[in-house]
């Protein structure tokens, strides 16, 4: 749970400029070259994308191109997954979720599918990244894109007053998106309270399943994302991106999508899950002590989701707090299952069933959890090649959310020493976030932004005054020396 990416978009000057500056374009290549990273598609794959994009296969036959749907995504995405319409419905609303739908462009067995699932996922590296599936189509006619007619999986999902769920409907459909959104450009008309009743009503169903999460148990880290910035002087750095809110409610309704999918899934008992099992007792145990002894007050009748909910990634103590918890949501996976339904099926960050259905582009898990869930939803068979597929897919995922860890860590290192390479001597304050064995520290600058090795003993949630004595650029190497607490 725990988040370290960088922000570093092709399309941004300045981000090229530090970039070539400092010879992160190499670095960032050699990373991909040594975790074995994809460059281009096969030859035989690039033919049949080219064909299906000229020819999609299987065509939904119903028209809902007069819904206006939107979508909401980083600036300059392409590959767009999702796009999305609220209505009022009496006192509650009707959320219609468009996800792309790849039947017509992924033939079973083909040579897309067969690199598909070589790949896993699509890989991001802060220049670049290694795409599930070509452009030629996931960035064209299989993209929800503005003004164009895309084939879709279309939910329909009922919500009530609380925002639950009530009624869950999925078919396929060729759709039309009239708007796309930054995630900036709608939170600022939200704010407003301008633009399509589509956004303002995102608030309205986004707040509900933030409350609805928190009820029943629901835990997140509010750990900020890494960014790159530029001083007016020209200095570039790394600051910190509280997300927005309209992200937290935009992914509210992606997860809604995917816990709507794992009902379908388990009333049908075939499918496979997104799981994570509940804290042992043991971490716990040594999680709330680790609380106390940073002197956070913690009531041993407040369920731990709704402390996390309760943390302040800007004060030093909560943030000490936010990296050790990231050790109560280890062991996620993919649970596939046919028949049975599994002993544990639960993501207990999310304290509910959950399916990945939402990111079909980018990820290879969803294409299949879409088809089940529309086959169920039609009272029609699961394909023979997606029901041998399942035992499958958890190794496949494995592999490529192994591999796009490691490449975001290398980055995110890399990009850490390139803005630090010019300081080294500089003294600097930080927070420790975690103390090793050897009495070593783990520190994390606010300014800038930076997750560090400190040399020389401190004590957890202080903050101390480090000296940078490292920064590689070739290696992404940085160490710091602890020279002493900072009273506050």
């Amino acid at each position: 749970m725990e988040h370290r990416t960088v922000t570093l978009r092709p399309t941004d000057p300045h981000a090229q400029e530090l970039a070539e500056h400092t010879g992160l374009v190499e670095r960032f290549a050699q990373i991909r070259r040594d975790l074995d990273v994809p460059e281009g598609f096969p030859e035989d794959v690039l033919l049949e994308a080219k064909a299906r994009a000229a020819d999609p296969l299987d065509l939904p036959q119903k028209d809902a191109t007069a819904i206006p749907f939107v979508t909401i995504d980083p600036p300059g995405s392409m590959d767009l997954d999702q796009a999305l319409h609220i209505e009022r419905d009496g006192s509650g609303h009707r959320v219609r979720y468009a996800i792309a739908y790849l039947p017509a462009f992924v033939a079973p067995g083909g040579a897309i599918d067969a690199e598909a699932r070589h790949r896993g996922m699509t890989i991001y590296s802060p220049d670049e990244r290694a795409p599930l599936h070509p452009a030629v189509f996931s960035e064209g006619p299989a993209s929800l894109l503005p003004d164009q007619i895309t084939p879709a999986y279309v939910w329909d999902l009922r919500l009530d007053d609380s925002g639950e769920v009530t009624d869950i409907d999925l078919e396929r459909a060729m759709v039309r998106s009239v708007e796309r959104y930054t995630y900036t450009e709608a939170q600022a008309q939200i704010d407003a309270g301008q633009g399509r009743d589509t956004l303002l009503l995102l608030k309205e169903v986004g707040e509900r399943r933030v409350a609805l999460e928190l009820a029943r148990g629901g835990a997140t880290l509010p750990m900020p994302d890494q960014e790159v910035t530029e001083t007016q002087d020209g200095v570039f750095r790394l600051a910190y991106r509280p997300l927005l809110p309209a992200e937290d409610w935009n992914a509210q309704i992606s997860l809604m999508t995917g816990m709507a999918a794992a009902t379908l899934m388990m009333h049908a008992q075939i499918g496979i899950l997104r799981t994570l099992p509940p804290p042992e007792n043991g971490t716990m145990d040594k999680f709330r002590r680790q609380v106390q002894a940073l002197g956070v007050a913690w009531p041993h009748d407040m369920p731990y989701s709704t402390f996390l909910h309760s943390l302040d990634h800007h004060d030093p103590r909560h943030l000490a707090i936010i990296h050790d918890a990231t050790q109560l949501f280890r062991g996620a996976g993919y649970t596939p299952f046919e028949g049975d339904v599994p002993e544990q099926p639960y993501h207990a960050a999310l304290a509910a069933t959950y399916a990945h259905v939402t990111a079909p582009l980018r990820r290879l898990v969803d294409r299949f959890g879409l088809i089940i869930s529309e086959a169920v939803c039609r009272g029609e068979e699961v394909p023979t090649w997606v029901r041998e597929a399942l035992p499958l897919l958890p190794e496949l995922m494995a592999n490529g959310d192994r591999k796009a860890r490691a490449v975001e860590r290398a980055c995110v290192e890399a990009m850490e020493a390139a803005v630090l390479a010019d300081r080294i001597g500089e003294e600097f304050e930080a927070v420790v976030v975690d103390v090793t064995e050897k009495k070593d520290s783990m520190i994390h600058l606010t300014e800038p932004a930076v997750i560090a090795k400190a040399y020389g003993e401190a004590e957890l949630g202080s903050a101390v005054r480090v000296r940078l004595t490292e920064a590689d650029r070739a290696t992404g190497r940085v160490r710091f020396e602890v020279l002493g607490r900072v009273d506050r």
